[in-house]
């Protein structure tokens, strides 16, 4: 069955490792007839910083605008960024702090707890470049980015994530490891 598909590049810069990511995975994606749309955050333009936080609501910008109207096409999310500080880079964080808006992503009922995820029947699939060993990230630093991503970020609006890809360490990659890194990203987009 064909899905929608929004792809997002989380990454400063496009043309990045992460951007080949990206690009391979949209490519398997579309040869296994699904309908992909790919957002670069690099080529948005945004102010990043929520300056009010919630209090007041800024005016989003067209390109945020544009952002929100993909998320709620796709029935399946991709994000592909680098783990930086063993989290998501500031302008993916920024970009989530500013489209994933109370009454867009999520809602508070008066006595409850917890929030409504307003983007649920949606799956996710995070694929994180790393200079650290993935297996170090899991069991020494326990996945700060992947659980931030995941837990209280995608989760919290209900959208549930169903696969994240750990690659690494980037630094000591030889370009045979990173290309099969972009087969293993296109195979991802072919059985998405």
């Amino acid at each position: 069955m064909n899905k929608r598909i929004l792809v997002i590049l989380g990454h400063s810069v496009g043309n990045s490792l992460c951007g080949s990511i990206a690009d391979a995975y949209t490519k398997g994606a579309q040869a296994s007839g699904h309908e992909v749309r790919l957002i670069s955050l690099a080529s948005l333009k945004f102010d990043p910083i929520l300056h009010n936080g919630y209090n007041t609501i800024q005016p989003l910008e067209p390109d945020l605008v544009d952002a929100q109207e993909a998320m709620l096409w796709a029935e399946h999310l991709v994000f592909v960024y680098p783990i930086w500080w063993g989290s998501i880079p500031a302008i993916l964080k920024g970009f989530l702090d500013r489209i994933l808006l109370p009454g867009f992503a999520f809602k508070f009922r008066p006595g409850a707890l917890m929030a409504d995820g307003l983007l649920a029947n949606r799956t996710a699939h995070l694929i994180a470049t790393m200079d650290t060993p993935p297996w170090y990230y899991r069991l020494v630093y326990r996945m700060p980015g992947h659980n931030q991503m995941k837990r209280t970020i995608l989760e919290f609006c209900g959208i549930k994530t169903v696969a994240i890809t750990s690659l690494g360490p980037v630094k000591t990659s030889s370009k045979a490891t990173r290309e099969k890194w972009l087969l293993r990203a296109y195979t991802h987009g072919q059985k998405a």
